[in-house]
């Protein structure tokens, strides 16, 4: 089963903990409505779609308001302290919270005392935390964007504020990038950076490219690199080690977009609708054969 821990940009919003589940195109925790635009409620939605292409279980959200200052963010993180040992998720992936060093550690030492040890993703604010830490090889996945792949790569930032000048922001850097962050300890096993180009990647080096199909709108689209995340985190809940899902999540979020016919107009709970068609799709491999006969 699939837990998904993050925050909702409305401070009246009360913590919830429960399956989430898709009602006219918001999410729902228990009985409680949230606008899927971007950010965790996105991710969660994207995961959502993703059980329901596969008949599996609804995601289980950790959801709590925030806006930045970081009262609710320390209330979550309290929250997991004190119920997280308790619980026996496959995967749980980490969102949007406020990146608190102490409390990070705090809950990663009780995830390593589980039973049974479950996958871990961090994205956005997390996945700052988990490098900040000096812990990011204790995860298994983070997803980065090119601007969060360079504060990754700088390996005397202390903040993502510092990230140092000479790192350009640019996709004909990721993958020096990707290689300072792996040389730096900074990294955890895989990358699935997102951009123009998808890039997975391990100490290794890059395992693959995914970069098609191509949607010049799907760049103006905010929450699309959220619906990412949530893509490969179910597809991981489901079964598929991380580097198969990670490749399919890639592409099933890009022909999404190709199926909403997007403009810089579309919202991204615009793109989610099309998640199960699309990944049936790319899993029966019909995707690869018209991209072979075209």
């Amino acid at each position: 089963m699939l837990a998904v821990v993050g925050t909702v940009p409305d401070p009246e919003f009360p913590l919830l903990a429960g399956k989430v589940t898709l009602e006219n195109g918001n999410i729902s925790i228990q009985g409680r409505s949230v606008a899927v635009n971007r950010g965790t409620p996105a991710l969660l939605a994207a995961a959502a779609k993703v059980g329901e292409a596969l008949g599996q279980e609804e995601p289980f959200g950790y959801l709590v308001g925030d806006i930045g200052r970081g009262e609710g963010s320390q209330q979550l993180y309290k929250y997991l302290a004190k119920h997280l040992s308790q619980t026996d998720f496959h995967i749980i992936a980490f969102h949007y919270i406020q990146p608190l060093i102490g409390w990070h550690n705090r809950i990663l030492s009780v995830i390593e005392k589980m039973k049974k040890r479950p996958i871990l993703v961090a994205d956005a604010g997390y996945m700052y935390v988990a490098k900040m830490s000096g812990r990011a090889n204790a995860y298994d996945l983070f997803t980065p964007d090119v601007g969060e792949l360079a504060f990754l790569a700088d390996e005397v930032a202390p903040h993502p504020f510092y990230t140092r000048g000479f790192l350009l922001h640019e996709e004909n850097h990721v993958p020096d990038l990707i290689a300072r962050a792996y040389a730096h300890g900074n990294a955890p096993q895989y990358l699935l950076v997102k951009g123009r180009k998808d890039y997975l990647a391990n100490k290794e080096g890059i395992q693959a490219i995914i970069d098609e199909p191509m949607e010049e709108a799907m760049e103006a689209i905010g929450g699309t690199g959220d619906t990412l995340t949530g893509i490969v985190a179910a597809l991981s809940a489901a079964g598929m080690n991380i580097q198969e899902a990670a490749i399919v999540a890639a592409r099933t979020n890009r022909l999404a977009g190709t199926y909403a016919h997007p403009t810089p107009a579309t919202q991204v709970r615009d793109i989610i609708q099309y998640i199960p068609k699309a990944l049936r799709e790319i899993l029966s491999g019909k995707h690869e054969e018209k991209h072979e006969q075209g």
